[in-house]
């Protein structure tokens, strides 16, 4: 099992519709048995998803061990994707993760789940926070959706600055140029300042799917977006072997 984390330091950067989308190349494009475990108390990607909202607020309660991650997955409609959901409880987690003192217990938590599942994506909240912490320290691959501008890049280097110094993460940052329109001359200029970073566009289909509530390789699989996706997810693929040959 490999674990990815779709991390940001702030909101709206398209962080969640990102992780959505992932969850569905890994479960389609590869065929892997993939879990969305979604970690950000607004449970966007819960949402996305199509789940219930919980009857009870049990999702911190994993942490404290009490009560076991798998009996909170629930399947999704997509064929091999699992997901955990999160609720209104997760709000305090920054909170108990700082009492409990315990700077590795999602990775522990993830490796109970190595035997159910090939991916498992983590929909980070953003900003520096003791989740975000933890999954920092726990996923094989950090993802990081990074709007094309230079103030953003140079939010991408002081966060990976930072994580170094603190010891903080264990596998690769993966920055992604999100949300880009080639049009602008500032993106263009972006993207030509780092032209080997994986670039998902700006179309309207990635803001349907707060209606449709369905990745856009459902809604359009030949898309910009849905390609876009595909090629993303390649990538990380490619990170994932290479990490297993080092």
């Amino acid at each position: 099992m490999k674990s990815i984390a779709v991390y940001s330091l702030k909101g709206g950067v398209g962080k969640t519709t990102l992780a959505v989308n992932l969850a569905w190349a890994s479960a389609t494009l590869s065929s892997r048995r993939t879990l969305i475990w979604d970690l950000d108390s607004q449970a966007a990607a819960s949402f996305l998803l199509q789940a219930d909202r919980p009857k009870t607020q049990e999702a911190k309660a994993v942490f404290a061990r009490d009560i076991l991650p798998e009996k909170l997955v629930v399947p999704t409609r997509i064929d091999r994707l699992w997901l955990l959901p999160a609720d209104a409880s997760l709000r305090n987690l920054d909170r108990f993760f700082f009492d409990l003192g315990k700077k590795k217990r999602l990775d522990k938590l993830l490796s109970a789940l190595d035997a159910d599942f090939d991916r498992i994506i983590l929909d980070c909240p953003p900003g520096l926070t003791e989740t975000s912490e933890q999954v920092l320290r726990a996923a094989d691959v950090i993802v990081v959706p990074v709007i094309p501008s230079p103030l953003s890049q140079r939010a991408l280097q002081e966060v990976v600055a930072h994580l170094d110094r603190k010891r903080l993460r264990r596998g690769a940052v993966l920055p992604v140029h999100a949300m880009v329109d080639r049009r602008r001359t500032l993106h263009a200029a972006a993207l030509a300042a780092n032209p080997a970073w994986p670039v998902v566009p700006m179309a309207s289909l990635f803001e349907q799917m707060s209606i449709s509530r369905r990745p856009v390789g459902e809604m359009a699989r030949r898309s910009p977006g849905a390609s876009a996706i595909a090629d993303l997810w390649t990538a990380i693929e490619q990170r994932l072997a290479a990490s297993d040959k080092g």
